[in-house]
């Protein structure tokens, strides 16, 4: 139970003698209750009421200088959660009427009958003190959500990517969550295996311990963006990133994974997702992605991050990249076709425009300065290749990508 304080009253009359048999007529402290101040006008009242901050006012109506209306008028105004009760005669009782649409609790006939007034301030005092407890609880209630935030998030996250919410309540719980109220711009899905450079059994508790540490690298890396991140059902590392992320950076991801922890981690992150119910599917694409790349031999998973590596350097070709690897080319291009269904130039040369497209969208960078930044000689060469995979040549690429936004 909720102990309150005193209940600060005023009393405002201005019949001194009517003040003190109101005084005199109740055990204040048996109610709970205390009397702070007594004003015999309504400014005097108005000013009091503001300076002790008031919880019960009992005002007459008909008071000199300001009348008990425009009195009641001005405490709703700054004192809005304050009680008020008016003590009026028979023959103002029309006048109690109106003051009583003005939202008033209550009202006490003169002369105040002790008994009858002590009713309705023991009936406002727990009117007040169960207010009170529900305010307390609702802030208790306020606390633990915050306090629980990311619990929350990863559950509405794991809901929204299993497909089972309604786009009003997918936006509804992004508003609550104070996520941004619209689609991310990126998905990634982040997996380990649980087996290293010659290690193939770890301890549950080296486990956690290894995911919790590519969590952080990940939160460092993106730290820059609008980021959730949060593990699905399957235990992979799923990130939402609210800003279009640069392509080095997820190579980043890879590389001090690999540099601090001695692990190898696979990823696929997709963008493009245009509204809040296409993020399931999404995910889905990008779960069956990894999926595959899990499934890599280590030769085309380590042939696909030398193009990731080299793709900038205008000479690499399928035979370096065999000779690097200590393959021949013919085992590497026939095994990098069987596995990814497509030839190893196709690869190189999808690599390259993807990049390309990250400088057309977030750089200056000119169409010449791209093309050799992502491993062509020739400008002409580049937007031949560019407006094969993406339909449009680079320069209209960049136009229209400036309109849109």
């Amino acid at each position: 139970m909720i102990v309150s304080p005193p209940w600060k009253v005023l009393i405002a009359d201005d019949e001194s003698i009517i003040r003190e048999g109101i005084l005199s007529s109740l055990n204040w402290q048996q109610l709970g209750l205390e009397v702070v101040a007594e004003a015999e006008d309504g400014e005097e009242a108005l000013e009091l009421a503001c300076q002790h901050r008031v919880h019960i006012l009992l005002v007459d109506l008909n008071m000199p200088i300001m009348n008990g209306m425009s009195l009641i008028k001005h405490i709703r105004e700054e004192l809005p959660n304050c009680k008020i009760i008016i003590i009026t005669g028979h023959d103002e009782f029309a006048y109690a009427q109106a003051a009583i649409r003005m939202n008033v609790d209550d009202y006490i006939l003169k002369p105040v009958n002790p008994v009858q007034l002590a009713d309705v301030l023991t009936k406002i005092t727990k009117q007040m003190a169960s207010s009170m407890e529900k305010e307390e609880h609702l802030q208790m209630a306020s606390k633990q959500i915050e306090r629980n935030f990311s619990l929350l998030r990863e559950r509405f996250c794991l809901e929204w990517m299993d497909g089972i919410l309604s786009e009003g309540e997918i936006r509804e719980q992004l508003a609550f969550l104070k996520m941004p109220g619209r689609a991310p711009s990126v998905l990634g899905v982040i997996q380990w295996s649980g087996n290293s450079r010659g290690k193939e059994l770890f301890s549950e508790r080296d486990r956690q311990l290894y995911l919790f540490a590519v969590e952080n690298i990940v939160e460092e890396l993106l730290s820059p963006y609008t980021m959730v991140k949060f593990r699905d059902h399957l235990g992979m590392l799923i990130v939402l990133v609210w800003e279009t992320v640069p392509a080095d950076h997820i190579e980043k991801i890879h590389a001090a994974v690999q540099t601090y922890l001695k692990i190898s981690i696979a990823t696929k992150f997709l963008q493009g997702i245009d509204e809040v119910t296409h993020v399931s599917n999404t995910y889905q694409q990008a779960k069956t992605a990894l999926y595959k790349e899990v499934h890599l031999s280590p030769f085309v998973r380590q042939a696909k991050d030398l193009i990731a590596q080299g793709y900038g350097n205008p000479e690499i070709t399928l035979e370096m990249i065999a000779h690097e690897m200590k393959v021949s080319p013919v085992y590497l291009g026939r095994i990098f076709k069987q596995e990814l269904g497509i030839p190893f130039v196709n690869m190189l040369t999808h690599t390259r425009i993807k990049h390309a497209i990250h400088y057309l969208s977030t750089t200056d960078m000119s169409i010449i300065e791209i093309s050799e930044k992502v491993g062509y000689d020739s400008q002409h060469y580049f937007s031949t290749a560019f407006k094969k995979v993406v339909g449009i040549a680079p320069n209209q690429y960049r136009k229209e990508g400036t309109m849109k936004s």
